[in-house]
Parts: C-alpha cells; sequence; structure tokens
C-alpha cells in the first residue's frame, strides 16, 4: 500500500502570522583549495567542493552545507536547487521531520544516499540553525544538551605528502600534541607493509604512549586477507582504532576483522540513513560508528542514528565538520569526540581547540555565518535562489 507523506501543518504561530514559513532557499557552490596537494591510501586531494545552503523565512535565515567530494558538486548543487529546495518553500521551518520526510521520498529514484542525501543534509541542517536562531539559542542546547562545557577533539592529518618521511611526520603529530591534543590520527594503508610499519613506530615513539593515535586507511584494503598482515603489524603501537579499512559497502570484512584483531574498528563517514547503520550494527562490524550529518541525512537522521546506536553500546564519533559536529555531540551522551580538521575555514570565526577540547559557542545557531569575502574568491557559482 502506498503511503502519502502529508503536508506539514502550519500551527505554529507567532503575533503577526505562521512561524518560519520559507519565502526563499538559497545554494552555492564552492570550491576551496588546500594548501598543499595531500594523499591517502585511495587517492590524492588537491580541492574540496562544499555545496552551502541558506534557508530563508522572515523570521530570519539559517545556514547549512555539505562537502561535496573533491570534484562533482555540482551534482550537490543540483539535487538542491532543482530537487529539493521546490519541496519546502512555502512550509515550516519546524515541521523538521515532515519536510525530511517529503524530501528524502521524492529522491528515491535520484538516490538514497551520495551526492542526494549530501544535499539534503545540507538543507535540513539549514533548518535546524534557521530554528535555534529564532529560538535565541545555540544550537546544541536548541537540541537538549547533554554537556554545557566543552567537547573533547583530535587533531586529524598525518596525509601522505611527496617527500614526507616518517621523521616529518613525527614531527607534524608532535606539533598537535605540543599545541595541546591528546589524540591525533594518521592515514596508513598506501604503503609497503614496512613502510607504514615504520611511519607509525616513529609516529609513536614521538608522541609517546599517553597520547591516542587513531589510524585512517580510507577503504585502502580490498579484503580481509590483505588487510591481516597490516593491521596485525599496528597491534604493538596500541592505536584507538584501524579506520576505513575496506569499501563502505563490504560489511562482512568488517565483522570479521572485528573479530580478527585487537585494535577496534570504526567506519560509517560515507554511509547515509539509518538502515544501513543498522545492518553495521546488527552485523557487529564496527566498535565505532562516524556518522556524518553533512553525509547521513542531516542532524535529523544523524541523531536517529546515535540514539539506534546507543541500544547498542555503541559511541558515534561524528566524521570531520567540527564547526557543526561539536554541537551535535554535546547534545548526545554516546558522542563524546570530534574529529579537528586543522585546514578547514570558511567561516566568519573559527572554534579554536584548547588543552585538546573546543568550548561550546554561546551564540545562536550554529555561532557562525560564511565568510563572504573567502566564498566571492573559491565561489564556482553565485547564490542561486529557489521560491
Amino acid at each position: 500500500m502506498a503511503v502519502t507523506v502529508p503536508e506539514p501543518s502550519h500551527h505554529a504561530r507567532a503575533a503577526d502570522g505562521i512561524i518560519g514559513i520559507i519565502k526563499r532557499v538559497e545554494a552555492r557552490l564552492v570550491r576551496m583549495p588546500l594548501q598543499a596537494t595531500t594523499s591517502f591510501a585511495t587517492r590524492a586531494v588537491k580541492t574540496r567542493d562544499y555545496v552551502l545552503v541558506k534557508v530563508i523565512s522572515k523570521d530570519g535565515i539559517g545556514l547549512g552545507y555539505t562537502y561535496a567530494g573533491n570534484s562533482g558538486g555540482s551534482i550537490s548543487l543540483d539535487a538542491v536547487t532543482t530537487l529539493l529546495a521546490p519541496l519546502i518553500v512555502g512550509k515550516s521551518s519546524l515541521m523538521i521531520e515532515g519536510l525530511w520526510e517529503r524530501m528524502y521520498r521524492d529522491a528515491l529514484l535520484h538516490g538514497r544516499t551520495g551526492a542526494v542525501m549530501r544535499a539534503l543534509s545540507a538543507i535540513d541542517i539549514a533548518l535546524w540553525d534557521h530554528n535555534a536562531r529564532f529560538a535565541n539559542l545555540p544550537l546544541w542546547q536548541f537540541l537538549g544538551s547533554y554537556t554545557d562545557g566543552f567537547v573533547d577533539c583530535y587533531a586529524s592529518g598525518g596525509y601522505y605528502q611527496e617527500g614526507k618521511s616518517p621523521e616529518h611526520l613525527a614531527d607534524e603529530l608532535a606539533g598537535y600534541v605540543e599545541q595541546g591534543f591528546k589524540a591525533v590520527k594518521m592515514k596508513v594503508g598506501m604503503l609497503s607493509l614496512e613502510e607504514e610499519k615504520r611511519r607509525i613506530m616513529t609516529a609513536r615513539g614521538r608522541i609517546g604512549t599517553d597520547v591516542r593515535l587513531f589510524l585512517d586507511a580510507n577503504n585502502a584494503w580490498r579484503d580481509l586477507f590483505t588487510a591481516l598482515p597490516f593491521v596485525r603489524c599496528f597491534e604493538p603501537f596500541c592505536p584507538d582504532w584501524i579506520e576505513e579499512p575496506f569499501s563502505p559497502d563490504d560489511i562482512e570484512s568488517h565483522a570479521r576483522l572485528v573479530t580478527s584483531t585487537t585494535i577496534p574498528v570504526a567506519t560509517g563517514e560515507v554511509e547515509a540513513g539509518r538502515w544501513r547503520f543498522r545492518a553495521l550494527l546488527d552485523a557487529r562490524a564496527a566498535h565505532v560508528l562516524q556518522a556524518d550529518a553533512l553525509v547521513c541525512g542531516g542532524i535529523t537522521e544523524w541523531r536517529r542514528i546515535c540514539g539506534i546506536a546507543s541500544a547498542y553500546g555503541v559511541p558515534v564519533y561524528p566524521h570531520a565538520w567540527h564547526d557543526i559536529h561539536v554541537h551535535l555531540a554535546a547534545s548526545q551522551p554516546n558522542s563524546a569526540l570530534v574529529e579537528y580538521f586543522v585546514d578547514h575555514q570558511m567561516f566568519d570565526r573559527e572554534l579554536k581547540p584548547q588543552d585538546g577540547r573546543i568550548a561550546l559557542p554561546s551564540e545562536a545557531g550554529l555561532a557562525f555565518s560564511f565568510d563572504e569575502e573567502t566564498l566571492d574568491r573559491y565561489g564556482v557559482s553565485d547564490w542561486q535562489a529557489v521560491s
């Protein structure tokens, strides 16, 4: 039997009318260059594409964005402007659950994951930001905070670069520790077993045993047979997890690795929808989930995933984008750690960690605005409006 998604009702009213009726959605593609070309196990990265979204009502503006890959960001931009934004214009921003369902169902034929779900995520984030700003609350409080002070974070780096020796890698990670980070992450999986062992051994020797060391393979290995010699070689250096060892679709290999190594397994940064995360949980394929609100379906779906994971006793440590995820982690008891990208800057202010922790902002909503000068400099498109 076909299920009809009801139109969001407009029962919320202010003195001068209905609250949060969306007048316009604007979107823009920005391509940000990296300071230097970096590589991980499966590819090199020179630029990052972002699709930025504004949800505008008479009551205010909400901001959202998604990471749209190293190229091809126009696909997510088109998904915002041609597919999803027309579905929410004229509706109340307060009906987030209804709007999410409406967008998801209308996008079924175009992509339940990938570029379309990333576009949906950006809009959903903007809706939450709009409503938190209207309530004059920081987003972490608007979501119902679990903590009210700081969220722990780790420095994400350790990429491969031409001419970068194990000693240079160790210097980089040690530099993060000197800045106060108590946890760092490095890339693995590109080089030979002996080369990787030397990299990790040198890094661990420099940062010491008290600093948490995360390893990120970025889908490096094609099967368990290939991965096991590497992972078992890494075990003496006591990493806190091995991240994305296989293709995200290879749930079986993740599950088998969980029972084959003492290193915890983390994955989920490119997964979308609560159903895929439930499949990972049911298969006992990960000790840690890394749901990314910019990817998985926005804040709405991220909260659902976090709730499901809590029933399995599994933490959700979100992937990247600390400016958004610090709010989400502060609102959930099983999300106590966020990733900090040291080269990420697209806003008018930056949350700076101190002693490995990020102080929760006091300003309303996401507590930042887009830096228009930066957007004009790196914009691939102008703002495109849907009204």
